[in-house]
């Protein structure tokens, strides 16, 4: 998303583009798949001053705006990434940490009979599967 459309974005909504707001989210664009630890380590990289409090908030506010989306990797801090990506499911590696993603397609068949079923609707994009990768099922060094 250029400068100019995040600013009149956040006009329509009240708001002003501030430097924070700005690197916040240029370090989930950059990162890919970030904790808001690993997005205030990239913000203080540039602004030191950038606190981890502002750093919530600001993912709080993007992600109410539709920018950015999160799920849950682990145990610990949320991940984010930016909304505007293809819908994925992640696949984290217990050993490894690593984080893979594949195209929902592959558990709409599930999702549809959890609706069908049980009125339940899957939102795909927070699906987290845990399990060991085939490099560290395999042995490799990854």
């Amino acid at each position: 998303m250029s400068e100019s459309s995040l600013a009149e974005m956040l006009r329509s909504r009240g708001l002003r583009l501030t430097a924070q707001r700005q690197l916040v989210l240029q370090a989930v664009l950059d990162l890919g798949h970030a904790t808001p630890e690993q997005v205030h380590t990239a913000v203080r990289e540039v602004a030191a001053g950038v606190n981890i409090t502002t750093i919530y908030r600001t993912l709080e506010l993007l992600e109410r705006l539709g920018l950015v989306t999160h799920t849950h990797l682990s145990h610990g801090s949320p991940t984010y990434h930016t909304a505007g990506e293809h819908q994925h499911v992640h696949l984290v590696c217990r050993n490894c940490g690593g984080i893979d993603e594949f195209d929902p397609e592959l558990i709409r068949p599930l999702a549809d009979q959890l609706a069908g079923q049980r009125g339940f609707r899957v939102d795909i994009g927070h699906v987290s599967l845990f399990g060991v990768c085939g490099s560290c099922e395999n042995g490799d060094q990854g």
